[in-house]
């Protein structure tokens, strides 16, 4: 039997960066419906939800004629607001689809899927792609991520990784860097044990969430994709996706 899977993106209005990104207008529609339409296509994902605590976003995904869920206001990462959402809504495998980041397709989600539903080791995972340029390398907003020899994460940070000694500068011909797209895969019990285990030091350091999952000695499988990738870190950024 096919385990039931919901999709979830949280979405918060108050950004430190780019305070209501998710309803920031590309070419007349918001962006959280073009991230949600897309979503919507992959053919394993049963439900999809937005997971927010404003009023306004939840208007407009009930607008746009997406399923909209209010979520408390205390979570710090959207994993945790995931967590929240899963344990009303349900599902065995739960996606946290982070809003800033526009590009990844039905398939890649679907593939993913396809492995976990194959392989029920698989507890934790995400997606990466190739770095291809020195300022992607250089860019905290581009989380980078080393890998063994089976794909699983080692490490995460906003600091190019590995740090390479002795090489000139042109560095991503050197070498396979990449980089961390905001997309985590659960198995339902794995979520629920994410969401006890307390902040952790390097998570708060770095502010990345997926710390946690590896500082307590968890596993996360990660898939690697081509798609074209936007993303969204400041109002700068949205002029790579008008027409």
């Amino acid at each position: 039997m096919k385990p039931k899977i919901l999709a979830v993106i949280p979405a918060r209005l108050s950004s430190s960066r780019f305070p209501g990104k998710v309803l920031y207008p590309i070419n007349g529609r918001p962006l959280l419906e073009h991230l949600y339409t897309e979503v919507s296509k992959a053919k394993l994902i049963d439900r999809t939800v937005v997971a927010s605590d404003s009023d306004e976003v939840i208007t407009a995904v009930k607008k746009f004629g997406g399923l909209a869920l209010k979520t408390s206001k205390r979570h710090k990462t959207g994993s945790d607001r995931t967590s929240e959402a899963a344990a009303k809504l349900g599902g065995d495998i739960i996606l946290n689809i982070q809003a800033d980041c526009l590009g990844v397709r039905a398939s890649d989600y679907d593939k993913v899927l396809l492995a976990m539903i194959s392989d029920r080791k698989i507890q934790y995972a995400t997606l990466a792609k190739k770095i291809e340029s020195e300022s992607e390398l250089y860019d905290p907003n581009r989380v980078k991520l080393i890998l063994d020899d089976n794909n699983n994460a080692l490490w995460f940070s906003r600091y190019p990784l590995p740090y390479l000694q002795g090489v000139d500068d042109d560095r991503v011909s050197k070498f396979d860097f990449y980089y961390h797209i905001g997309v985590y895969f659960f198995r339902k019990a794995a979520l629920a044990d994410f969401h006890k285990f307390p902040r952790s030091r390097f998570e708060k350091a770095e502010s990345l969430e997926q710390l946690r999952i590896l500082e307590n000695k968890k596993i996360i499988r990660v898939f690697k994709i081509k798609s074209k990738l936007y993303s969204i870190d400041s109002p700068e950024d949205l002029k790579y996706l008008e027409d």
